[in-house]
């Protein structure tokens, strides 16, 4: 008895010591693609981020695909944000249902920035040249429900990314679900973004003209060659997600929602949120973002919205939400839906 003890406590160490010694390691700044991680949806940030199981707007492609099967109309989206270190970040999707054949979308997303002047050791002042950098993702999604309870959705889309003469691409796949429960409504949510080919950076200022023996006479220096970067993964994502009411009547809905977030590229955190809607004309949001996360310059996160009815079925939302990020800047998000 006293020998198994000592065996089971010998494998615990051996089994615990390498965990324990990877717990404050993390991937940060390790995969390409880094904006994929930016949230989307002024009404999805102000709710912190607790969005795979709510999924209930035309952002869930970029949330949760499998939500764009549960919404009644068509639908278009656009957000705008003036983005970190003078960047600016956009977002545009449409949702189209085609009966018991299941629901289509459509999404963009672009990081762009001004131009810069091109600067070296031998010429800090600039060269007289300027340069560029930015990135898109364009999106394809599918979902269908399969119960009335039970939904799947899938993303096909293609990612670039630009600098100056460079650019990498890849293509990448996203696949979530949604169960409702018997339990009040309650909503689960599971999606897995980002699964795809890595990225190269490849382009002209690669080529280069080298001289493979220069110590041989009659050698060649005007080699063509090309260097070679490093290939990078794309950020892959997994959230786990729950979401209800807990209240719901015609003047008045709380609802409440909750995500653990599992990034390749950086620690574990959870997303909480809750959203108020009166005559769901008015909204009112809050929510905390990257709970548990250490170092995290994310945080609290409100918003308001506003919903008006243009004809018997065509309406019109506006978004707005506010989210803190520590020492850097506070980041304002304004989204733009229409229903039709």
């Amino acid at each position: 008895m006293q020998r198994r003890k000592w065996i089971l406590t010998i494998l615990g160490l051996v089994i615990a010591v390498p965990v324990l010694a990877q717990v404050n390691v993390t991937k940060v700044g390790t995969t390409s693609a880094a904006f994929l991680n930016i949230d989307v949806g002024a009404r999805a940030v102000s709710m912190g981020g607790a969005f795979v199981a709510l999924a209930n707007d035309p952002t869930t492609i970029y949330w949760n695909p499998a939500g764009i099967a549960r919404l009644p109309r068509a639908s278009f989206t656009l957000m705008h944000t003036n983005w970190l270190a003078g960047t600016n970040f956009d977002y545009g999707a449409i949702v189209i249902p085609v009966g018991a054949f299941g629901t289509l979308g459509a999404s963009l997303a672009t990081l762009s920035m001004d131009e810069m002047e091109v600067r070296t050791v031998a010429q800090p002042e600039g060269t007289g040249e300027l340069f560029s950098a930015s990135d898109f993702a364009a999106t394809l999604s599918y979902a269908i429900n399969l119960t009335d309870r039970f939904t799947i959705g899938f993303n096909a889309k293609y990612i670039q990314s630009n600098i100056w003469n460079e650019s990498a691409s890849a293509f990448a796949v996203d696949i979530g679900t949604l169960f409702t429960t018997q339990f009040n409504g309650m909503r689960l949510g599971v999606s897995l973004s980002n699964f795809g080919t890595p990225m190269r950076m490849t382009g002209r200022d690669l080529i280069i003209l080298v001289d493979p023996a220069p110590e041989k006479d009659g050698s060649n220096d005007r080699i063509v060659s090309k260097l070679q970067t490093d290939a990078f993964d794309l950020p892959l994502i997994l959230r786990v997600g729950v979401a209800m009411e807990l209240i719901d009547t015609p003047m008045n809905r709380i609802t409440v929602a909750a995500d653990a977030v599992n990034p390749s590229d950086g620690a574990e955190s959870i997303n909480l949120g809750f959203e108020y809607a009166m005559r769901n004309m008015f909204f009112l949001r809050g929510g905390y973002k990257s709970l548990f996360r250490e170092f995290s310059e994310q945080g609290l996160t409100a918003g308001l919205g506003l919903r008006r009815k243009i004809t018997a079925s065509t309406s019109l939302q506006i978004d707005y939400s506010y989210a803190d990020f520590g020492r850097l800047t506070s980041v304002h998000r304004f989204s733009l839906q229409l229903d039709f």
